[in-house]
Formats: C-alpha cells, structure tokens, sequence
C-alpha cells in the first residue's frame, strides 16, 4: 500500500517529542518542591482555575500553570540573580507563543504570601477578561470583567 501524504496544517507549528530527560526533570522537580512552591500552590491548588505544577511548554518547565488562561508563575531561588538575561529570553520565547509570565522571588513568597497571591489574582482576572466583556448584571456577585467569582477572589486574597 501507498502512504498517504498529508498537507502541512497551515498555522500549526511541527508537532515535537518532548526529550525524555527533560520529562525526568519535570518528574523530578514535581516531587521535591521548594518551601515556596509548596507554600503557594497549598494555596493555589483549591481554586476553580486548574493550576498544574512544573509544566512542560516546548522544551521550558513552567513552575506553576494555569493552562486555560496560558498563564505561568515562575518562583525564583537565589541562582537566578545570575541568569537574568536568560531568564528574560525564556519569558519572552514563552510570551511569543502566547503565555504571560509571572515571576516572584521564593523570598517575597515565604515573607509576603497574601501580597503574592493578590498578584496572582490581578494577573488572571486580566488573563481572563475578554477584549470585548458583555454589560455587567447590577447585583451580579461577578468580579467586573473577570471569570473569576468574588468568593473564589476573597478566599485567594485571605490565604
């Protein structure tokens, strides 16, 4: 028999085998976390938005991602005052296929943990705002503009 030839899917980049090793490094890296990533996705894990730990994107590990908004936290340790530059193409790679990168320091995460999630929580509401939103309802309990309700938002703020 013949083989079939298929037309390139137009807009669609080459589906890619993600390298074993760095699905071991992700296995890895999901079981022993940092105090801060434990701390913040105790937090996060409760939530309606589904977030997802140590994410495979292309050949990037997100440390925590909301894949519905393609929305990634990065918690960075001490090493990273020396990558800059690298971790910057990384997030500009990543924003290029449609991500928004959110970084944090794993200090400011033990030390300031609401004023993090505060953070986060601005970052998916304006994830989550469509470009064009219907009128607001009057006595709606809806954040303005955002998916997320406001019981889910107080409870992110008060943890």
């Amino acid at each position: 028999m013949g083989s079939r030839l298929r037309a390139p899917r137009v807009g669609c980049p080459p589906l890619q085998r993600t390298p074993p090793e760095l699905c071991a490094i992700a296995r890895q890296l999901r079981s022993d976390p940092t105090p801060a990533e434990r701390r913040l996705w105790g937090v996060l894990r409760e939530h309606r938005l589904r977030f997802t730990r140590q994410l495979l994107v292309s050949h990037d590990v997100i440390d925590i991602a909301c894949r519905q908004l393609k929305l990634g936290i990065e918690l960075d340790g001490g090493h990273h005052g020396d990558q800059i530059e690298r971790d910057e193409a990384r997030t500009a790679y990543l924003a290029a296929h449609g991500w928004t990168i959110r970084r944090f320091w794993n200090g400011d995460v033990l030390d300031d943990l609401d004023g993090v999630c505060a953070a986060i929580l601005a970052a998916v509401a304006q994830a989550a705002t469509h470009p064009r939103p219907l009128p607001c309802r009057e006595g709606s309990d809806y954040a303005s503009n955002s998916r997320i309700s406001v019981r889910t938002a107080a409870s992110i703020s008060r943890s």
